[in-house]
């Protein structure tokens, strides 16, 4: 991958080297409380940062008490939460206002486009996006933290950037409070010291990386795209709307244009309990020392996924497991609520159990009919929600015949491969970008620019 600007190329090879301007002597770099950098560059404090012009520059959001949901309204000033405070993007989602004269009332709070917004709880900790421009305004939740930067001295992308970057992470957890989830507040944010390069060099490495940012942006809309389109492919084929070989016509005269149309053999509705045995005796649960002591290659399944790796197994052969408690029965849609595993395994008592009774029945065509099934019907309640063994097998399926089966679970594969790649792919130009910010925003590599 290429990232250009108009005075500086950065040209990625690999996954494993970086070719630039480089300095490898420590000539032209001096030493700072936030490790070596160039002679050129400054250390500020992120209160520093801050727009003295400008009221409330850097400030949190309200007291709790202040803005209770009872002051929510249908319309109005949007309500900035925590769930939107994406790790250097916006997540535009999860919508709530309040009224203007709220919002009025709490205008030390109010936060606006381009502006950075700051996540004061994990996870992580002191993540930070910047404010999109789809409205003129926003107020910020009790756990937002306001930055308008001076930018005069300043470059909005490369400030985002160096407050996401590892090195004021770090500081940030250090400086944490909470057991259960972690928690900074504003003034032990204000004393965190950032590396700053002259603002032209800021503009300069703002721009390469936001060019890594639009290769990974884009690969993510390609990978919504395909999941949207897989999605609607499941429906069709697990409805039999689309079928695979639905009728076969049978010219009886080579020279006639009679033929004899013959329907392919229908879907039948049935119980899993008749097409699939149950495991569930075979399950051993294993607790952390247990595993500790285990250590291995060999999944370790649980509700949702493997929890962990050790060295003996139960199983060793095709299966598809079915949560039993602790699963994603409610968000069925999006997430998985059945996966299929294939070789040694070991599973624990949080998940069902099952394998096809015959050869009638493909195991990955089960899968693909489970995996975002809505069975909240059959759950029983309490503060876990669980799927108990009987009513499992009670659950229903439609069934095509064997061949139809096999056609769409190699349909389905194929999709789920592609996606797979896609987000292999999309991992690594993550990694890159990281490795390309390591180098960047700690002056390893340097960036030519005009003074």
């Amino acid at each position: 991958m290429i990232a250009r600007d108009g005075a500086t190329t950065l040209v990625v090879e690999d996954k494993n080297s970086i070719n630039a301007t480089e300095v490898a002597s420590p000539k032209g770099y001096k030493k700072t409380k936030v490790g070596v950098i160039p002679e050129e560059w400054s250390v500020v404090t992120f209160n520093d940062l801050r727009d003295t012009n400008v009221s409330h520059s850097i400030t949190g959001g309200p007291f709790g008490s202040n803005l209770k949901s009872e002051h929510y309204t249908k319309a109005g000033v949007r309500i900035i939460q925590l769930q939107n405070i994406g790790d250097g993007s916006f997540i535009n989602k999860d919508f709530i206002y309040t009224n203007e004269k709220k919002a009025t009332e709490l205008k030390s709070c109010l936060i606006y486009p381009n502006d950075i917004i700051l996540a004061k709880m994990a996870e992580p900790v002191a993540r930070a996006c910047i404010i999109p421009n789809f409205e003129k305004k926003f107020l910020m939740g009790s756990d937002g933290i306001r930055l308008h930067i001076d930018k005069d001295k300043y470059d909005n992308k490369f400030i985002l950037e160096s407050i996401n970057y590892k090195q004021f992470r770090r500081i940030a957890i250090a400086r944490s409070t909470g057991s259960t989830r972690q928690r900074i507040g504003l003034n032990d944010l204000k004393t965190i010291p950032i590396a700053i390069p002259p603002l032209k060099e800021q503009q300069k490495i703002a721009n390469i990386l936001t060019t890594w940012d639009k290769a990974i942006e884009k690969m993510q809309k390609l990978i919504t795209a395909k999941e949207k389109l897989k999605k609607g492919l499941m429906q069709k084929l697990l409805s039999g709307e689309v079928r695979f070989g639905a009728t076969t016509l049978v010219v009886e005269n080579k020279n006639s244009i009679n033929a004899t149309e013959v329907a392919s053999p229908e879907w039948e509705e049935v119980k899993l309990k008749k097409i699939v045995n149950c495991f569930d005796n075979k399950r051993v649960p294993l607790n952390k020392q247990e595993r500790q002591k285990m250590q291995g290659n060999i999944p370790y399944y649980g509700s949702t996924s493997i929890v962990d790796y050790i060295n003996d197994y139960i199983f060793n052969e095709e299966l598809v497991l079915v949560s039993e408690d602790g699963g994603y029965f409610y968000e069925f849609e999006t997430r998985p609520i059945a996966f299929y595993i294939t070789g040694k395994s070991w599973i624990n008592n949080h998940v069902h159990i099952i394998k096809n009774k015959n050869d009638s029945l493909n195991l990955k065509f089960l899968y693909y009919a489970l995996v975002h099934k809505n069975i909240t019907a059959f759950l029983n309640g309490g503060t876990r929600a669980k799927l108990n063994k009987k009513d499992l097998l009670l659950l229903k399926i439609k069934l095509p015949p064997l061949k139809e089966q096999q056609k769409i679970a190699q349909v389905l594969t194929t999709a789920d491969k592609e996606i797979e790649l896609l987000k292999k792919e999309l991992e690594e130009f993550k990694k890159q970008k990281k490795g390309l910010m390591q180098k960047l925003l700690s002056g390893e590599v340097r960036v030519t620019y005009e003074p």
